[in-house]
């Protein structure tokens, strides 16, 4: 098995595919002290994290995480059905079930300890032998993985085509359908077509499931996510939202009519089996949620937006050889991430070494994490960036490209 296993790692360091893990020594911020594969500690501008708003290190969900642990504990002790459910527990599912009441009538909500357990509960709850599933080629892998473990017949459909799927559930023949979808596509930070896949949800009697883990926080009024951010409105809507991203603490919540969080409850192991999260981390979501919603919220999803503004008419600018010799693209992406699709890996690797050569933390982003011929540098923006902070990264796309050319 040893053997074996030194073989298969092998021979994904020779395709350029192993990947290694980097220690942060400091908090989640733009600039992070960062050990290397040499063990050296060193500070590096960072634009790989999903704290799209800046808030995992805000002084008041900090002293709020000290505060619930003051209250409540370092741990919930149990699952939610045993004794594990606290009050903070309760009290964050109510904010969330305002704060997405405009998603449709009666909706309650549901946390879990992350945003995996909560896909692979929906999906192996919902998707039962009398179910298909409807996937995008692209949805995370989470979604992917609750498809594959859900009893239900599974058809997955080119990215965002809509009339191969009306045509699809047009022949299907199982009595409940499930069309499952990323929001915001955490690899492309392109969107979904959601408003014509409520319509075909509606027309084929089908329910629309959306993961909306990168875009809850940021897109929509006060943040509300990418069901806001399209006006949609409809009890068949089944919404997944992470709390460990723009939300910037931890965990994860679905949000639905009430008679589908009361069937997860009794129906989806991956809720009922599992330990409930510490009941801190949810009185320090429930600040998170003040501040996404308040002004200073909306001032952060600006400048955020002008972040990104400002590098997409940059990048022309400073790599426009490679974007035109060389096949490179900057995805068609308005969200905070922006990811530079390079095509091999070894071209993503050598782009992400110069750029931390400089001083800069981009991640190379590689199959089977995307598709083949698709590695890329995921970029992504925080709201605790500063517009010096991308005039940096473009000089060092400029000089890294100059280099790659």
């Amino acid at each position: 098995m040893l053997k074996h296993l030194e073989q298969q790692l092998a021979e994904r360091e020779a395709q350029s595919l192993r990947r290694h893990r980097r220690i942060a020594e400091t908090a989640c911020a733009p600039r992070q002290t960062v050990s290397a594969h040499d063990g050296l500690p060193r500070e590096l501008l960072a634009f790989c994290s999903n704290d799209y708003l800046g808030l995992a290190n805000h002084p008041l969900l900090i002293e709020a995480l000290a505060e619930g642990a003051q209250r409540y504990g370092a741990g919930s002790g149990a699952s939610h059905l045993i004794s594990g459910h606290s009050r903070a527990h309760a009290l964050l599912e109510d904010d969330l079930a305002e704060m997405l009441s405009s998603q449709g009538p009666e909706v309650r909500a549901l946390t879990f300890c992350t945003g995996y357990m909560a896909n692979m509960a929906l999906l192996t709850a919902l998707g039962d032998a009398q179910t298909t599933i409807y996937t995008d080629l692209l949805n995370h892998a989470s979604l992917i993985d609750g498809a594959r473990l859900a009893k239900a017949a599974v058809y997955t459909y080119p990215h965002n085509d809509l009339a191969g799927l009306d045509r699809r559930i047009s022949a299907c023949s199982t009595p409940r359908k499930l069309i499952v979808t990323d929001g915001v596509f955490s690899m492309d930070g392109d969107l979904a077509r959601l408003p014509e896949l409520l319509t075909l949800a509606e027309r084929h009697d089908a329910w629309l499931v959306v993961d909306d883990a990168h875009g809850f926080g940021v897109l929509g009024e006060q943040g509300r996510g990418v069901l806001s951010h399209f006006g949609l409105r409809s009890e068949r809507l089944i919404c997944m939202g992470t709390l460990g991203k723009a939300a910037g603490v931890a965990g994860a919540f679905v949000a639905a009519h009430r008679t589908v969080i009361d069937w997860l409850v009794q129906s989806a192991r991956p809720y009922i089996y599992t330990t409930a999260s510490p009941p801190a981390v949810a009185h320090a979501v429930r600040a998170s949620l003040q501040l996404i919603r308040r002004d200073e919220g909306e001032q952060r999803r600006r400048h955020l937006a002008a972040l990104v503004a400002a590098f997409r008419r940059g990048v022309p600018e400073v790599l426009g050889d490679l974007l035109r010799d060389r096949g490179w693209q900057l995805a068609a992406s308005q969200t905070a991430i922006q990811p530079l699709i390079v095509g091999r890996s070894e071209d993503a690797l050598a782009m992400s070494a110069a750029l931390e050569s400089q001083g800069l933390w981009v991640p190379a982003i590689r199959p089977p994490t995307v598709p083949s011929g698709g590695a890329r540098l995921r970029i992504t923006f925080s709201a605790a960036h500063g517009v010096g902070d991308v005039e940096r990264l473009l000089s060092a796309l400029a000089l890294a490209g100059k280099d790659m050319a």
